[in-house]
């Protein structure tokens, strides 16, 4: 069994993201090219992350900053920042967009999810952001 920590988003709009035991076994049926998939996993932390958005991997390769550029600390404070406003938003749909803040992300602070799962969660906040016009928490750079 692992942990996943999952951010699903098909063609802008995320579908699903949540920690949970799961079998790793089971096939995850997702009907997108593959090159719009970014997958991390990393089995000695039994977590990972996938994010399928159109766009979304050109961007990282391209825009973002390179691995090892920020420190994990930076990016778990980061992560934590963005990801209780995304939280308050799927809370407010009548205020919020509900397509774009579709569900939960329920990413714990007390759990290290090591240095890649951190990297790819803050790199798709500031894509996010920059992509669909949105200011989650603070400065957002415009890579």
């Amino acid at each position: 069994m692992k942990n996943f920590v999952y951010i699903l988003v098909i063609l802008g709009t995320i579908i699903a993201c949540s920690t949970a035991k799961t079998n790793v076994s089971e096939p995850v049926n997702m009907d997108v090219a593959l090159n719009d998939t970014v997958r991390i996993a990393n089995d000695s932390l039994e977590y990972e992350v996938i994010i399928i958005d159109n766009g979304f991997s050109t961007w990282l390769a391209s825009r973002a900053y390179p691995r090892n550029y920020y420190s994990q600390s930076y990016l778990e404070s980061k992560n934590i920042l963005y990801i209780n406003e995304w939280n308050n938003r799927v809370l407010q749909p009548q205020r919020y967009n509900p397509g774009l803040y579709e569900m939960n992300i329920n990413y714990n602070p007390a759990i290290n999810y090591g240095y890649e799962v951190n990297y790819l969660i803050y790199n798709y906040m500031i894509y996010f952001q920059n992509r669909y016009k949105q200011k989650l928490w603070g400065y957002v750079p415009s890579r």
